[in-house]
């Protein structure tokens, strides 16, 4: 990455992680406390999505061809993780593009979601302090979707939503790993995420981390 686009970077403070984490609560509280704001890619995948082409996303536009059952039932979970257009990275250049689009407003930014990616953040950053990853036990990714209310969504649209729900559970574990292997093999920062951390100490803790 040129030095020029880090540089036009530094205001940015990334949370990263597997689904389920805390990963927009923790952005909330932090840019409340310390008067930042909030770059959410889940928000920004529509568009994301309408800005893309089949050339530079192809596994974006394979899945919006797939039904809901070929999506979630007609996988294993290992080629769900593997062929997922964000978990592959697509559009991550919109991430960016809309990110420096910031750089000209005062004030920092905190970017939040699974969208990103290690590998993807690491050559973005002056130091890796500005970044954080939270890898959330399969335990503490259950009762998240349970307390949203949002465990049955997908699956209650497949034909078969016990399977298709077990497939999406397991495909976010092999994910939350894979996201594991990347931050320990860079060096990045990242907080594994159970149910024995309160909220307050999870906040605080990313808040040190990010040196906030």
């Amino acid at each position: 990455m040129r030095p020029d686009v880090q540089q036009r970077l530094r205001h940015v403070k990334w949370i990263g992680g597997g689904s389920g984490a805390g990963k927009s609560t923790i952005a909330r509280h932090l840019a409340a406390r310390h008067g930042l704001r909030i770059y959410a890619t889940d928000d920004a995948m529509l568009d994301h999505a309408r800005r893309s082409t089949p050339e530079s996303a192809p596994q974006l536009t394979r899945f919006l061809e797939m039904s809901m059952d070929e999506r979630w039932l007609g996988q294993t979970p290992e080629a769900m993780v593997d062929s997922f257009h964000w978990f592959r990275g697509e559009c991550f250049d919109l991430v960016v593009e809309d990110l420096l689009t910031t750089a000209a407003k005062p004030g920092g930014v905190i970017a939040e979601g699974f969208r990103l990616l290690p590998h993807l953040v690491r050559p973005l950053l002056i130091d890796p302090g500005q970044a954080v990853w939270l890898l959330p036990t399969p335990e503490f990714r259950s009762a998240a979707f349970d307390n949203r209310g949002t465990m049955w969504d997908i699956p209650n649209a497949t034909s078969d939503p016990r399977t298709a729900q077990c497939n999406l559970l397991k495909r976010d574990h092999l994910f939350t790993e894979r996201l594991r292997r990347e931050v320990e093999g860079l060096g990045l920062p990242f907080v594994d995420v159970h149910g024995s951390l309160g909220e307050d100490e999870l906040v605080n803790h990313v808040a040190a981390t990010l040196g906030l």
